[in-house]
């Protein structure tokens, strides 16, 4: 991660081909827009899966809910997604008033999220 996006709080841990990213604080439309920027960046590098941790995220800007949702669906394309985990009922109640409900895989906990994608690959016997 750029120096600049961990000035605003966020932390990348990566786990096999699943990175997660931790984020933190407020999220206001321009953190949100740079947040998209990083993880277009990180899918031209060849990233497909991402975890975003929302758990220490106290508020999130709406108006910066429809460039995730085309960044989601840009993974998607690529045959990766984006997941989202640790969501407050206040974030919840955001992403439904912003029209994003339905478009975000919601998990409890990051470590869930992960799991998730190796399910997914899993091979059915």
């Amino acid at each position: 991660m750029n120096q600049a996006a961990e000035a605003q709080g966020i932390r990348a841990v990566s786990s096999g081909r699943v990175e997660t990213l931790m984020l933190e604080g407020e999220l206001l439309e321009k953190d949100l827009t740079q947040l998209c920027e990083e993880l277009g960046l990180r899918m031209q590098r060849g990233l497909r899966n991402v975890v975003l941790d929302l758990a220490e995220v106290r508020h999130l800007d709406y108006r910066g809910v429809k460039p995730l949702v085309a960044r989601a669906e840009a993974f998607r394309k690529a045959g990766g997604d984006i997941k989202l985990s640790g969501l407050s009922p206040y974030l919840a109640a955001i992403l439904r008033a912003a029209g994003a409900h339905d478009v975000f895989e919601l998990y409890p906990h990051m470590n869930d999220a992960r799991a998730a994608f190796a399910l997914a690959r899993a091979p059915f016997v």
